[in-house]
């Protein structure tokens, strides 16, 4: 069985990435594998900065984006509240990471994720119990 595991904004990102194949098809693989074993979470955030980033970027309709983010909304969705906030606050400043990664952290440890899969942050690397891992590495 597959640890929970807390998705990144840029793993579901690599799913609608043409220009990347070899990325893509690890991204569809690890959200098909956790879809299957209900392993898989995201936060509001992450579904925000993934609609953002694919219809800006990668030009995907918004209807499809929109119809994309309720299937990745199948998954655990984390829903911060002012303790998570001041809490990412917190890991911003004891860890160096940037405040919008800090509050994905905090989500994923909130959610009981043991790994946040991200190819964003230093890799290898655990905060406060949560183990970051580059799928891409």
């Amino acid at each position: 069985m597959r640890a929970r595991s807390f998705f990144d904004t840029n793993v579901l990102i690599y799913a609608d990435d043409k220009a990347a194949p070899a990325k893509q098809r690890r991204a569809l693989d690890l959200i098909a594998e956790h879809r299957r074993a209900r392993t898989g979470v995201v936060s509001l955030q992450v579904l925000q900065e993934y609609f953002v980033t694919v219809t800006r970027k990668l030009h995907l309709d918004p209807r499809i984006a929109r119809r994309k983010v309720e299937l990745i909304a199948e998954f655990d969705v984390a829903s911060p509240e002012v303790a998570d906030i001041l809490a990412a606050i917190d890991l911003h400043r004891l860890h160096g990471v940037s405040f919008w990664d800090a509050l994905v952290l905090r989500a994923a440890k909130q959610t009981g994720c043991s790994i946040l899969l991200s190819e964003d942050m230093q890799g290898n690397r655990e905060i406060d119990g949560v183990q970051i891992v580059n799928p891409f590495q």
